[in-house]
């Protein structure tokens, strides 16, 4: 505990001083192309530190998830843990997108704006196209492991390594040897990322002074009504996780939130929910839950269960309509949710995957996509609190489905150089 704590408060301290750091960049240079250089120099701090993650986490899933899928004593039982998971998902997805859909029309946030609206048939920029089965199953299976991995394309290392796993498992004692091997790996790969991660407030400090010398603190006025109904779906999607968490976990789930709390702010501050994926690791270790769960659910959840990117969903689809004074009915909210529900899980790993599925969403309902360009000015101060909350509740998740499976033992002593081997 006495080395989380530190950390933390270098997080936030960074937080704090990169916002002031900024803040001074935007006032002293007035000059957006200069603003936007030294915007550009300081935020190589955060694409180093984002690079390093991206750098070890293929290898991070692979190692954890095979030893764990190749120590599961029954071979139907990656089956089964995955269609818990799965449920969950669906449960929490539809939650999501349901009170972002309730919210939006309760506050009305696009009405009244004030604001100029972009013309009808301006350009986005964002690539977009109808969502099809062909697109997902060529998305979800790798044609080269290799390839997955050069391309951190986590769901695809994710059924390798399911593939890989149940074959090592199923070879027995003749494949301890390799199941060694790989388990030293992720004993490397973790103590390469409690290295990596005393960069972190360095590139928390980046990361907000870049964006704020960027755009400065006058664009969060401009969209305060906005980003405060947000953050208050955020809270409230919050306290819904975390009561779902209790209702399985108990009293115990408060513990979790502290666990998390570090990871939750690195998340916030990089607008990375990738940059928290190994300290969320290490977190439900000390949790308490068993390496085959969390090294099987947490990637899973990288790429089916954002949480927060799915209410940011129907927050922007409505904002805009209502921007744009186009009436939706409630059988048509319905439907859009639906189609979020579906064109979400096809998106995992695209850049900027919620504003192209925001995108590809107007369209289908003959909404200006060009509205989008009215939140692109702050979605990177949007982007932070959806990430957070994308790390929230994968967390949750996966201690809920360690606690249906029998998997959830007594906290543990552990810190980002101990692996715990899966029972």
């Amino acid at each position: 505990m006495q080395k989380k704590r530190p950390l933390t408060l270098y997080i936030l301290f960074a937080m704090l001083l990169g916002i002031a750091v900024g803040y001074a960049c935007n006032t002293v240079f007035p000059d957006k192309k200069l603003t936007a250089d030294i915007s550009a120099h300081i935020s190589l701090v955060t694409d180093i530190f984002l690079r390093l993650i991206k750098m070890i986490i293929a290898l991070l899933v692979f190692s954890t998830l095979t030893t764990g899928i190749a120590n599961l004593s029954d071979g139907k039982a990656a089956g089964r843990i995955g269609a818990k998971a799965f449920a969950w998902f669906i449960v929490a997805s539809l939650c999501s997108l349901a009170l972002g859909m309730l919210l939006s029309n309760l506050m009305q946030l696009g009405t009244h704006l004030g604001l100029p609206l972009p013309a009808i048939d301006a350009s986005t920029g964002l690539k977009t196209s109808a969502f099809t089965l062909k697109d997902f199953v060529s998305h979800v299976v790798p044609k080269s492991p290799i390839e997955a991995m050069a391309n951190n394309e986590i769901l695809q290392v994710l059924v390798f390594s399911i593939f890989f796993g149940s074959a090592l498992g199923a070879l027995g004692e003749s494949g301890k040897k390799l199941l060694d091997v790989i388990d030293q790996l992720a004993q490397v790969m973790l103590r390469m990322t409690g290295a990596i991660m005393s960069l972190a407030p360095l590139a928390v400090f980046a990361a907000m002074a870049s964006v704020v010398t960027t755009n400065g603190l006058g664009i969060l006025a401009t969209f305060a009504k906005f980003m405060g109904g947000f953050y208050l779906g955020l809270f409230c999607l919050w306290v819904l996780l975390i009561g779902a968490g209790f209702a399985v976990l108990g009293p115990r789930v408060l513990r979790l939130v502290g666990l998390i709390r570090e990871p939750f702010l690195l998340a916030f501050s990089t607008a990375s929910s990738e940059a928290a994926y190994p300290k969320l690791l290490v977190a439900l270790d000390k949790f308490g839950v068993q390496r085959r769960i969390s090294s099987f659910v947490l990637p899973m959840g990288y790429s089916f269960n954002l949480d927060g990117s799915m209410m940011y969903c129907t927050f922007a689809v409505l904002f805009i309509a209502q921007a744009y004074g186009i009436d939706l009915s409630l059988g048509t909210q319905i439907t859009m949710l639906l189609l979020l529900m579906l064109t979400s899980k096809g998106m995992a790993g695209v850049p900027r995957a919620s504003l192209v599925v925001i995108a590809a969403t107007l369209t289908q309902f003959h909404i200006p996509e060009a509205g989008l360009l009215l939140l692109m000015g702050v979605d990177q101060f949007l982007d932070m609190g959806r990430s957070a909350t994308n790390a929230v509740g994968n967390a949750v998740a996966t201690a809920v489905v360690a606690k249906w499976e029998g998997a959830l033992g007594e906290e543990a002593e552990t810190d980002e150089h101990t692996y715990i081997r899966a029972a």
